[in-house]
C-alpha cells in the first residue's frame, strides 16, 4: 500500500525559513513524477514544485527561487526547502506522486499525503 506522509509544516514570521519532508512508502520516488502542492482557504489548489524521475526540476514562479525541492532516493523521501517565506505561501501543502518517470502538463498525481499546514505571519 503507497502512503505518502508530510510532516515539517509550521507557524513562522515574514522572512523565515522551514523545510519541508515527505516520506514514501509503497513505492521508490525515484522512479516517479513527485511534487508539493498547495491549497489556501478559498482558493485553487497549485503546483508548487516537481521531479521527474531524471531530476530535472521544476518550480511555479511565485517560489522560484525562494523554494528549492530535492529528494533523498536512500531515505525515499522527498524536500521542500523554503526561504523568505512570505503571509501568501501561507496553505496546507501536500505531496503527490504520478505514475509516470516525466511531469508536466496533465500528469495525473494517484497519490497524495495528508498535508502539512505552513502558516506565515507578517
Amino acid at each position: 500500500q503507497v502512503q505518502l506522509v508530510e510532516f515539517g509544516g509550521g507557524s513562522v514570521q515574514s522572512g523565515g525559513s522551514l523545510r519541508l519532508s515527505c516520506a514514501a512508502f509503497g513505492l521508490s520516488i525515484r522512479w516517479y513524477c513527485i511534487g508539493w502542492f498547495r491549497q489556501a482557504p478559498g482558493k485553487e489548489r497549485e503546483e508548487v514544485a516537481f521531479i521527474d524521475s531524471n531530476g530535472k526540476t521544476s518550480h511555479a514562479d511565485s517560489v522560484k527561487g525562494r523554494f528549492t525541492i530535492s529528494q533523498d532516493d536512500a531515505k525515499n523521501t522527498l524536500y521542500l526547502q523554503m526561504n523568505n517565506l512570505k503571509p501568501e505561501d501561507t496553505a496546507m501543502y501536500y505531496c503527490a506522486a504520478a505514475r509516470t518517470r516525466s511531469c508536466g502538463p496533465g500528469v495525473n498525481y494517484n497519490y497524495w499525503g495528508q498535508g502539512t499546514q505552513v502558516t506565515v505571519s507578517s
